[in-house]
């Protein structure tokens, strides 16, 4: 026999107080009313005034990164970001916690990274958190999720509009939801070391 519970889930229990955004209260008032407007504006065309902005609030980012328009991140003080690195129109970091994007990463439009979600079996719909991590040369292909906690290892591909819970290993890429193994990636030499190699190749 089924037992019907009054109010299973009480919204009105929600606790978030132990949740610390880190920066002080000043620095996220700041963010919240004068960078981040800037940094999502589609009318600033300037990557540079992007990344300048981001580092100056506490984002780590390395050399020739690339930020397109329209692009939010929740708290700057938790993303790192490598060298040579793109992130294109409306992608929105939704970092409670640490974003990590290695070298070479490429997110596409509309990718949506989420790094909190909310504990269902838990009638006052705790938070829980967990970080995500994108290797060296992986890709976040164009309006798909990562959820909490979601890794995409060196060269990994998380196919255009897929859902990404757990890790997706190294050079294998998945599509879907939930997201599936499609196959592995395999990247063919650059067109200097396809030359250099036919050189070699004559001699």
């Amino acid at each position: 026999m089924s037992v019907i519970i009054s109010r299973p889930v009480q919204l009105g229990r929600y606790d978030n107080s132990w949740y610390d955004p880190g920066g002080t209260f000043l620095r996220r008032a700041l963010w919240f009313f004068c960078g981040q407007p800037i940094l999502r504006a589609a009318w600033i065309p300037s990557s540079r005034l992007r990344v300048g902005l981001l580092r100056a609030f506490g984002a780590r980012i390395g050399a020739g990164v690339v930020i397109k328009p329209s692009v939010d991140v929740k708290y700057p003080w938790h993303l790192v970001v490598g060298n040579d690195c793109w992130i294109g129109e409306h992608c929105w970091i939704d970092n409670l916690t640490t974003v990590r994007l290695g070298n070479d990463v490429c997110v596409s439009q509309g990718a949506y990274f989420c790094t909190g979600n909310h504990n269902w079996s838990d009638p006052a719909f705790g938070l829980m958190m967990a970080p995500i991590q994108l290797g060296d040369g992986s890709w976040a292909g164009a309006q798909c999720i990562l959820t909490p906690g979601a890794v995409l290892e060196p060269g990994a591909i998380a196919a255009v509009g897929s859902v990404i819970s757990g890790t997706v290993p190294t050079f294998e890429i998945y599509a879907g939801n939930p997201a599936r193994f499609v196959r592995r990636r395999e990247i063919k030499a650059a067109a200097g070391e396809l030359h250099e190699m036919s050189a070699e190749v004559r001699s």
